[in-house]
């Protein structure tokens, strides 16, 4: 979206996003945290300016850009005053940011397009997913192998996640995650020299009969026969 003049912005680590200046003026202020500055404090990734199929950006009139301005302030001298407890004062403040933004957009407007939303989860899980490879150290292990896994990363139902997947990609999530663990297991037998245990531990698997079985079921032949075949 092209920006008139002023708005407020939220961004999630976990969310793409480009912005280009299109004037040389550009100025603002920004508050940085992460995910332990809530914890025991609220589920603040459950708000939908945090979510993939939430809205993010809220254009402001000048009224509204003074009462966030004021709010960016009061966050400063809290930040800069010798307060016991000014953590929890600052929280207070960023939820206020979140709670304002949320109030801009109209109820008829706040839910995305089923469509938009679903090409945005199949677009950061297959990001999540790919950003896992490769494996180039033998004690590393991909964290992320189940779809509960994904769809705890992205803060959304499983059960929403592998719609979207479905909707996107024609496949389920398992297919996929299983797809690109087998490419990856592939290339480790073929160009590495890790033995078929340490294979199977780098892709998740904390037993080498569960790696043999889920590639036997892939290929017909075990990892070692694989790789016996690669060298013959």
């Amino acid at each position: 979206m092209k920006l008139k003049k002023q708005a407020l912005s939220f961004s999630n680590p976990l969310v793409p996003y480009k912005w280009d200046h299109l004037s040389a003026n550009a100025s603002g202020k920004y508050c940085i945290f992460n995910p332990h500055f809530f914890m025991n404090f609220g589920q603040i990734q459950q708000y939908e300016v945090f979510q993939p199929n939430g809205t993010h950006v809220f254009e402001l009139t000048d009224e509204e850009t003074k009462k966030v301005e004021d709010i960016f302030s009061r966050m400063q001298e809290e930040f800069d005053s010798e307060y016991k407890y000014k953590y929890d004062s600052l929280r207070n403040l960023v939820f206020e940011l979140i709670h304002f933004g949320m109030k801009l957009q109209p109820a008829a407007v706040q839910q995305i397009q089923h469509g938009n939303a679903s090409l945005r989860i199949a677009s950061i899980f297959l990001e999540l997913l790919e950003r896992q490879f490769p494996i180039d150290e033998i004690h590393n292990s991909i964290q992320l192998r189940a779809a509960s896994d994904f769809a705890d990363q992205l803060n959304v139902h499983v059960n929403h996640l592998n719609r979207a997947i479905k909707e996107m990609t024609g496949k389920t999530t398992t297919q996929l995650i299983g797809e690109r663990i087998l490419q990856e297991a592939k290339l480790l037998l073929k160009h590495s020299s890790w033995n078929v245990s340490e294979v199977a531990y780098s892709l998740g698997f904390n037993e080498v009969t569960h790696f043999n079985n889920f590639f036997k079921k892939q290929l017909n032949q075990s990892p070692t026969q694989f790789r016996k075949g690669i060298s013959s």
